[in-house]
């Protein structure tokens, strides 16, 4: 891929997790109640961490557009992923949804645990600074000896 095409799907794809970030965190505080459903029971305080949850969403979000925090957002990102990580296998393990009708089928709850690492991934990608352009080989030479 030419560095180019890479720093432009960089950018497009951390703009995408950006807003998504943000809109979600923002949802924690909106609407609350699914969140604080899928907080294990074994965890003190469910809607103070369905808050802090979501103030941490929109804080990572906004620093990935911000290209002095850029990567902290993104290890900010990855830690709350592996933070929230514990409500997912709760919800596969205990079959729980979001809503109070029917819970979503069981494949897709196990689905949710790998798609975790493809966040972390994502938010690592997505933080790191792009390496500067090499010149290319006709430029190198050209300085002489």
């Amino acid at each position: 891929m030419k560095p180019t095409t890479r720093r432009r799907l960089r950018a497009a794809l951390r703009v995408l997790l950006a807003v998504a970030m943000v809109a979600v965190g923002v949802q924690h505080f909106l609407a609350p109640a699914p969140f604080v459903r899928i907080v294990p029971p074994s965890l003190p305080a469910p809607l103070a961490l369905v808050y802090i949850s979501g103030f941490f969403e929109i804080l990572g979000g906004a620093g990935l557009l911000i290209p002095r925090s850029r990567r902290a957002a993104g290890w900010g990102l990855i830690a709350l992923y592996v933070a929230v990580f514990p409500a997912n296998i709760h919800m596969a393990v205990n079959h729980v949804g979001l809503t109070d009708g029917p819970p979503p089928p069981t494949w897709a709850l196990w689905l949710r645990l790998p798609l975790q690492a493809l966040l972390i991934a994502w938010a690592w990608w997505v933080s790191r600074d792009e390496p500067p352009p090499r010149p290319s080989p006709a430029i190198r030479g050209a300085g002489g000896a």
